[in-house]
């Protein structure tokens, strides 16, 4: 529950901690650090020295020698490798001025809704080893419902479905705690890997991770401007049959199955977490809505599918992939 932090001093920093990126937020000045959510190590070292991370280490996944070893610290959302975890945070600390260990009860984390205690104690082992100091872990689905503008202190149910990269929360959040929630492993990553593997199976064409980033960044904006499903997508990778680097054009259609399979999912969990909403709750969303957050949260079949299936009205909030970001600034500034 949120509702007051008996901090013995006022928190300076929150790290919003996203299998895709990581943000680093004061009260004052706002987001101070936002980059991708990897590290490159050395491999041949003993210790795995850090050799690069964030925006640095981004061009080097899927183009490392046997001597590298890319890490990333969550996989769906939950805390994989606790070195990469580690090492992230100190580069972000250290970009942003923490230098030394920080003052205790000064550092907010997001973390899921369904963290287990397990995940939530390596979250605060990295931390430490981070030099953050002691920190407080909050709900990263609140979180987002305050960065969404909700009331989720009064006595009134709000429906958030929160769209990260590596989990999809679904929550019902009255009187500054959750009262309902379900979470599904598919994000924005599994769709990359879902695109990959489309491409992979049906066309016999390979590409990386980022190629197929960029590709569901294209499919969202598609989506946005309107520009017709008639337009072709240029895919850059390399055919299987050939052996060699190629162009593979695609109608913008050839995607959907992928994105109505992916999307599936998200839906089903929304109306599992409807029918075990209590009835005055349900009486509340059913005014107000379901609201969308996270970098998923903009593509219109998602919003036109839960529509369908709910017929509730479903709304994307602004700015969406910086919800969890305003929310931790907000409880900063108390």
């Amino acid at each position: 529950m949120i509702s007051s932090f008996s901090w013995r001093s006022a928190p300076r920093l929150a790290f919003d901690v996203g299998t895709a990126n990581l943000r680093v937020i004061s009260s004052e000045r706002g987001i101070l650090f936002d980059e991708p959510s990897i590290c490159c190590f050395d491999a041949d070292d003993y210790n795995g020295a850090l050799v690069a991370a964030g925006a640095k280490a981004l061009p080097m996944a899927d183009r490392t020698p046997p001597k590298l070893r890319i890490g990333r610290p969550l996989r769906r959302g939950v805390l994989q490798d606790l070195a990469a975890a580690r090492a992230l945070l100190r580069y972000a600390g250290e970009c942003v001025g923490v230098r030394g260990r920080i003052s205790a009860k000064s550092t907010l984390i997001g973390v899921p809704a369904d963290a287990t205690q397990a995940e939530r104690r390596a979250f605060m082992t990295a931390a430490r080893d981070a030099n953050l100091g002691v920190v407080q872990l909050v709900s990263e689905p609140v979180v987002a419902a305050i960065g969404a503008g909700l009331p989720i202190m009064e006595a009134t149910g709000c429906m958030l479905v929160e769209c990260g990269a590596g989990t999809t929360e679904v929550v019902v959040i009255s009187l500054g705690g959750v009262c309902v929630s379900r979470t599904v492993r598919v994000g924005g990553a599994s769709l990359d890997q879902a695109i990959t593997d489309f491409l992979h199976l049906r066309h016999k064409f390979l590409i990386g991770e980022q190629s197929a980033e960029r590709l569901k960044l294209e499919l969202a904006d598609e989506s946005v401007t309107g520009s017709g499903a008639d337009c072709d997508m240029q895919v850059r990778g390399r055919c299987i049959e050939a052996g060699l680097p190629t162009v593979l054009t695609l109608p913008r259609q050839a995607f959907d199955d992928v994105l109505v399979k992916h999307f599936t999912m998200i839906v089903e969990a929304v109306v599992d977490t409807l029918n075990e909403t209590p009835p005055e709750l349900s009486h509340d969303i059913l005014e107000r809505g379901i609201i969308l957050t996270g970098g998923s949260a903009p593509f219109p079949l998602l919003s036109t599918m839960l529509a369908k299936a709910t017929g509730l009205d479903v709304m994307v909030a602004d700015d969406s992939r910086y919800c969890v970001a305003r929310g931790l600034q907000a409880l900063l500034a108390g």
